[in-house]
């Protein structure tokens, strides 16, 4: 049996990558929020521009939605103590042609979650946020469509849960899809409030 990998190590080692360097515009600056007492995780996809630019994640109006869906103030979502939030992709990727975030660098996820996973301790619950992350955590026990795999939220227990990106690109979807706010929300913050016992 292999030793745990120091958590501490690890994530200087993620700070210090200058891996995808070469392919982001705005230069590296990865970005996480881990600890070794956390009891929720969010895996997200990766930093948009404002993120980049102050070092924290969710630091913009998808992070303000994702705290509301959550039921958490900014104080509890960035106690680091009860709280990881991790990406697929640790640093901004730029836009595309059409002025939308980039995915995720393809080299990131690979080559650190597992070792990540690995170091991080067992959380009470993970959220899946974004169809990268939920391609990630869920593989082949993923739908064959991000609504469909939300919509499927009950199905993966009570320790995950699928969720779609909190920006403003997701209205629309919000608006077809009541059910969302109706049904899992509450579902969701009740979850939260168990993991962080609030």
């Amino acid at each position: 049996m292999t030793r745990r990998e120091s958590l501490s190590k690890l994530l200087a080692e993620i700070r210090a990558c200058r891996v995808c360097e070469p392919y982001l515009p705005h230069g590296a600056r990865p970005i996480i929020r881990a600890s070794k007492t956390s009891k929720l995780l969010i895996a997200a996809q990766a930093p948009g521009i404002r993120v980049h630019e102050t070092g924290l994640s969710f630091n913009d109006p998808s992070g303000d939605r994702l705290r509301d869906w959550l039921g958490v103030d900014r104080e509890t979502f960035y106690d680091e103590s009860r709280i990881s939030i991790v990406g697929m992709g640790f640093c901004f990727p730029g836009y595309t042609d059409s002025g939308a975030d980039k995915p995720p660098r393809p080299e990131c996820a690979p080559l650190w979650q597992a070792r990540l996973r690995a170091a991080l301790p067992q959380h009470l619950l993970t959220l899946a946020v974004g169809t990268y992350a939920i391609n990630w955590y869920l593989g082949d026990a993923r739908k064959s469509t991000m609504t469909e795999t939300v919509k499927a939220w009950r199905e993966y227990g009570l320790a995950l849960m699928p969720l779609p990106h909190p920006s403003w690109r997701n209205n629309a979807w919000l608006k077809k899809n009541p059910w969302f706010e109706k049904k899992l929300l509450p579902d969701l913050r009740a979850r939260v409030r168990r993991a962080l016992d609030l």
